[in-house]
């Protein structure tokens, strides 16, 4: 019996979890005229400035465009043809344009959804953020309709019923253990990434991907004024126990080579320790749950594949969900699994060779170190091998 002090709603999915993935599916179910409520436990604020993946894969690009949820990364976003392979001392361009006709394009995660939120808002979209106490209840439906229950930010106790129920609420999902016969796929991995932002104008204008005997390093670039940066680091380390001066020598130590090339350096306006593995849950499906992004899957950040892989769930999730509500196909739902996981473990296996190949190992050998420069020469040398990995970051065909 529903608790009468609770206030009931009705919608046609709920989506637990406010971030890019569940305001895209919300925004694509708008579409097709299927209602949706989105909830999530943090407030607009935190998630608008918490930073995070900042390369977008061109279908990604496309499809936050030709959906309608944002313009403005055609506009405020810097298109990019190509990275920097940096290893031995000298950098090798990897041009995407011309071995794949396509390019990807920076634009922060955080400005991801701003747009999507904003575009939400526009139309009426219901999105509840700041909510407390959240369970997902009766996902087989046997006692009626799945309901998501929750106390809003004005304290009020809530429950939603739902024809379907949606789980994009993050790596720390509670709605994945909601699966009973899920299996799960790890990787550990014995680094991690040490991520600054610094105010300088940027070093390049591309990404460049560091290889050297110290270690990875990574510069991408922000604004004309503010530039992120990240090196291999132990997943133990304080960043706080950094001091501008040991952040820039690591760096700089990275590029170094006999070209001179050298980072433009500045003020580090943010530090922070990055740990990260390879996760993968399946089924993404059970009774009337779904899981999307990284509540089924994570990779490691090497291969900006993260943000992509969720917004790339959420393309397919949306035509599964149309079809068991429209078109009242039984099916559907369980075919949701399959197609997104097709796409998930490519990912996954790139996002682990472009690790593995540009990481230090902490017990790495003499061999191990050459073999590894051997591995990225044959790619700079190959066009068969350079156009495999601008392929694979730029996006498989959809």
């Amino acid at each position: 019996m529903t608790d009468p002090l609770v206030r009931s709603e009705r919608t046609r999915v709920a989506i637990v979890g406010g971030g890019p993935a569940g305001l895209l599916l919300s925004h694509l179910l708008h579409l097709s005229d299927i209602d949706t409520v989105v909830i999530d436990t943090r407030d607009v604020a935190t998630i608008a400035t918490t930073h995070r993946a900042g390369i977008l894969e061109r279908d990604s690009v496309r499809l936050l465009v030709d959906s309608g949820a944002s313009s403005r990364v055609l506009v405020d976003g810097h298109e990019h043809q190509g990275i920097d392979l940096r290893f031995a001392g000298g950098s090798h361009r990897i041009d995407f344009a011309d071995l794949v006709g396509a390019s990807c394009w920076l634009y922060p995660q955080t400005e991801v959804f701003i747009d999507l939120h904003a575009t939400r808002t526009g139309d009426g979209g219901d999105l509840r953020y700041g909510v407390t106490d959240v369970a997902v209840h009766d996902v087989e439906g046997r006692l009626g309709l799945p309901a998501v229950t929750f106390t809003d930010a004005e304290g009020v106790a809530r429950r939603v019923e739902a024809d379907l129920v949606v789980g994009a609420d993050g790596s720390r999902s509670m709605c994945r253990a909601l699966v009973p016969d899920r299996q799960q796929f790890f990787r550990e991995y014995p680094f991690a990434w040490f991520g600054v932002l610094v105010e300088a104008p940027p070093s390049a204008p591309e990404l460049i991907y560091a290889r050297s005997a110290e270690g990875f390093a990574l510069i991408s670039q922000r604004t004309e004024s503010v530039q992120r940066m990240y090196f291999q680091c132990d997943p133990g380390e304080d960043a706080s126990t950094y001091s501008d001066d040991r952040i820039w020598h690591e760096l700089q130590t990275r590029l170094a080579g006999s070209d001179g090339f050298t980072l433009k350096e500045g003020p580090v306006i943010e530090r922070t320790v990055l740990p990260f593995r390879s996760f993968v849950q399946t089924p993404m499906h059970h009774g009337r749950l779904l899981l999307a992004g990284d509540a089924a899957h994570t990779v490691p950040p090497t291969g900006a594949k993260g943000l992509n892989l969720a917004l790339a769930d959420v393309r397919v999730l949306a035509e599964h969900i149309e079809l068991a509500l429209l078109k009242d196909d039984d099916d559907a739902l369980a075919a949701y699994t399959d197609r997104a996981l097709a796409r998930v473990w490519k990912a996954q296996h790139f996002s682990y060779w472009m690790t593995t190949m540009l990481h230090r190992g902490a017990e790495a050998s003499e061999f191990d170190e050459r073999r590894q420069v051997g591995e990225l020469a044959s790619i700079v040398s190959s066009r068969a091998g350079s156009t495999y990995l601008a392929e694979g970051y730029t996006g498989w065909p959809r």
